[in-house]
């Protein structure tokens, strides 16, 4: 009889059960009868949280705020603004790239959709213009095509 399939059930089940030893300065994943998790990131927010969505990418994060904001940042906490949202606001969504903000409204029975649109500084110091050096500069960009 081959007994190496016993051997490696039997070496695998003090990992899968949290026996056996590890060491104490390592970052150990909290554990319950089926289920492991570990902190990824944390951040603290302006006010009390009651929604959140993140875009698909995982790039954007949106929390909804006692505040009567939604506030939006990177997905490493970096705050990229935040957007006042009417009292009665209770529950948010985006489409998945983050370019459309839903509101749901349980005070006035309403659905609000808002388009977002991220503005980005570029330092053009020295660089070659025509026309008005403030003048606003839309840029597109074409992320789906390959």
């Amino acid at each position: 009889m081959d007994y190496k399939p016993f051997l490696a059930a039997a070496c695998l089940l003090p990992i899968l059960f949290g026996y056996g030893t590890s060491d104490a300065s390592a970052p150990v994943p909290a554990t319950s009868n089926t289920i492991q998790w570990q902190a990824e990131r944390h951040w603290t927010t302006p006010a009390p949280p009651l929604d959140i969505v993140h875009s698909l990418d995982n790039k954007k994060v949106f929390i909804l705020a006692a505040d009567n904001q939604v506030h939006i940042y990177e997905g490493n906490g970096r705050l990229l603004g935040s957007i006042p949202v009417d009292k009665g606001v209770v529950a948010i969504d985006i489409e998945p790239r983050g370019n459309k903000l839903y509101l749901i409204n349980e005070k006035d029975n309403s659905f609000t959709s808002l388009n977002v649109d991220y503005v980005s500084a570029i330092n053009t110091t020295g660089s070659p213009f025509m026309g008005p050096a403030d003048a606003p500069v839309t840029i597109a960009v074409f992320t789906d095509f390959e």
